[in-house]
């Protein structure tokens, strides 16, 4: 088992390989955690949405950055495999507010982020993404910075040249120190492949129901494949679908498919 920062770092980094991608099935609090480390998750990524959510805010640069820590610093300690962070923007007004925040993550035991640039100017989020790397550097630990690319999960710009404004971005983000870009919102099989073939570093893509399944895409160059907020919205459907039967016909069923209570139980036993 790793024990250190840096070992776990290490071995996160080798994970990316389209060869076998690094296939995450997105946790929000240390319940979710355990039940995907128990499924064979070779290493658990948060996914800001769901953590928001869970902690009673919305998702988009709401949620609060000690909250954020917290909960991060918690699922760090109750997993054996390596944690990775959504942090959304930084958690931070401006670069040094990320830097603070990367720090934060460091401390809190993470060997990852992904930190997105949403609708900020691209010069801007170089200088979150060279506060964040600074800060790593500071701080002697090791992190995995992912990059995310938001032009076509937000249909940013002209279609027409989407792809090469994309890979412009990518290029000043690995420049920065980015390890690897994360581009959400694509699924056809030859954008990715022309992502993949461009970029010099991982490529991870944002999947679900529709999309190539995880070694297909690995088969375009895919080295990691995240499901975002999708576990956490399903979790969610499941708690609706129960109470609207609860409420509707005064019927059960709708819990049938849950986890059995001891097992559930047991993932908690202390280790």
């Amino acid at each position: 088992m790793t024990t250190t920062q840096a070992e776990r770092a290490r071995l996160f980094r080798s994970l990316h390989t389209p060869a076998r991608p690094l296939a995450l099935a997105n946790a929000w609090d240390v319940a979710s955690a355990r039940v995907i480390e128990a499924a064979g998750a070779p290493a658990i990524a948060t996914t800001s949405a769901g953590v928001a959510w869970a902690l009673g805010s919305p998702d988009g640069d709401a949620l609060a950055r000690d909250r954020a820590l917290d909960l991060i610093a918690r699922i760090a300690a109750a997993v054996a495999v390596p944690v990775t962070a959504d942090i959304e923007g930084g958690y931070g007004q401006d670069a040094a507010g990320v830097a603070e925040t990367v720090t934060g993550v460091l401390e809190a035991g993470a060997v990852g982020v992904n930190i997105e640039d949403g609708t900020r100017a691209p010069a801007e989020f170089r200088e979150r993404l060279t506060a964040a790397r600074d800060a790593v550097e500071n701080a002697g630990g090791q992190l995995f910075l992912n990059a995310r690319i938001d032009t076509y999960l937000f249909g940013l710009g002209d279609p027409a040249t989407r792809l090469q404004d994309t890979l412009e971005r990518a290029r000043g983000y690995v420049e920065c120190g980015a390890d690897g870009i994360f581009v959400p919102g694509v699924a056809d099989p030859d954008t990715v492949k022309a992502l993949a073939a461009e970029l010099t570093v991982p490529l991870n893509v944002m999947a679900g129901p529709g999309a190539p399944d995880v070694a297909a895409l690995g088969a375009l160059g895919v080295a990691r494949v995240s499901v975002g907020s999708g576990v956490a919205q399903a979790a969610y459907a499941t708690a609706r679908r129960a109470a609207q039967e609860l409420y509707g016909t005064g019927g059960y069923q709708s819990l049938a498919d849950g986890i059995a209570f001891p097992e559930l139980n047991a993932l908690f036993a202390p280790r």
